[in-house]
């Protein structure tokens, strides 16, 4: 295509192919980038290599933190890739992107030189099945939940980056950018990759090293905590489907033990603790005429307004339309009064400090 003809066909950069998708980590993607592009041949201006951005689902995306981006082909377009690289991001905790992530892989890998991941990019790569019973590392948060899921894998906790034949992968943060440098000198010997170190203030490292300040136990936090911080988003997405798979997915746990956690942390179930804040927020939209009972059903995540019904009058007494005309026509606390919730007082004040 016209994109890669317009390359010079005495110096050909190789070209470098890094998949972007809504929900990626932005240093994943640009520090990789950044590396890539840095990348001169000694004494030229020539570049080394020709970074492109290839958008999984279309040419437009967003990042974790916000920031979009625009690819420069999506990835149904024809790409000749030397290198592929997968930045990591928690798009790729989603079954779907990972799931199409993999597909596309598994399409180019017949003619593709080296792949690499960054990260959580390993999912992507790790369910494509081009890895197993490879060596691999990634981030050390996910490093447990990437084992359970993929017990095919030789996982490394402790190093930067790893080479298995033409297979690389890398831990989060600037491992990436480490690993990116390996590949460089890898292609264009020390000098050139010892010039872009430089460039970025970084430093040259054989894969496979662990990093002299790099102790998994001491970034490594508790399950309890990843579960701490779930109030918060619940809140945040109460209209969404809560199961439990999705929730423990989204502390980077198995489901039976986020399930065991979750109860020794908050005594409740996921199950209780969901309908508890869903109910909340009911009571708070309830109050006034210009929303439906069936809308608030709806916009807390209800599958039906009679599931709704059955569920507030259990928990707080009386009917949502009860509970709604005495909101509008007496002092709240006589309202109050008919919630029994049956979660502990604990749970309360954790909700209380989530929604502040």
């Amino acid at each position: 295509m016209t994109y890669f003809a317009k390359l010079s066909p005495e110096r050909t950069p190789k070209v470098i192919g890094l998949l972007g998708y809504d929900g990626v980590a932005a240093l994943d993607l640009t520090g990789p980038l950044e590396a890539l592009t840095s990348a001169r041949y000694p004494g030229e201006e020539a570049p080394c290599y020709k970074p492109v951005i290839v958008g999984l689902a279309s040419k437009s995306f967003t990042s974790e933190s916000g920031l979009q981006f625009k690819a420069d082909v999506s990835s149904d377009s024809t790409c000749p890739c030397d290198t592929i690289i997968i930045p990591g991001g928690r798009g790729l905790l989603q079954l779907e992107t990972r799931q199409r992530a993999a597909s596309w892989l598994l399409a180019q890998a017949a003619h593709t030189r080296r792949i690499a991941s960054v990260s959580t990019g390993i999912y992507a790569l790790a369910q494509s099945g081009l890895v197993d019973g490879r060596q691999v590392t990634t981030h050390w948060r996910f490093s447990r939940d990437v084992a359970q899921r993929f017990p095919k894998l030789k996982l490394s906790r402790s190093v930067a980056f790893l080479k298995d034949e033409r297979f690389y992968s890398s831990a989060g943060g600037t491992a990436g950018i480490e690993m990116t440098l390996s590949l460089i000198q890898e292609d264009y010997g020390s000098e050139v990759a010892r010039g872009v170190a430089r460039e970025l203030v970084m430093r040259l490292r054989p894969p496979g090293i662990a990093g002299d300040d790099f102790e998994p136990a001491i970034y490594q936090c508790d399950p309890t905590e990843r579960v701490a911080e779930l109030p918060a988003w619940i809140l945040s997405h109460l209209h969404e489907k809560m199961t439990v798979d999705a929730l423990a997915e989204r502390s980077c746990l198995c489901p039976r033990h986020f399930s065991r956690v979750f109860k020794q942390v908050f005594e409740c179930t996921p199950a209780d603790f969901v309908e508890e804040l869903r109910l909340s927020e009911a009571r708070r939209r309830l109050i006034g005429w210009r929303t439906t009972v069936e809308s608030v059903a709806e916009s807390v995540g209800f599958k039906s307004s009679d599931a709704f019904r059955r569920a507030f009058e259990r928990r707080v007494g009386v009917t949502p339309t009860a509970f709604r005309r005495q909101a509008n026509s007496a002092p709240s606390a006589k309202v109050v009064r008919h919630h029994r919730s049956p979660l502990p007082s604990a749970l309360t004040h954790l909700k209380h400090a989530a929604a502040a």
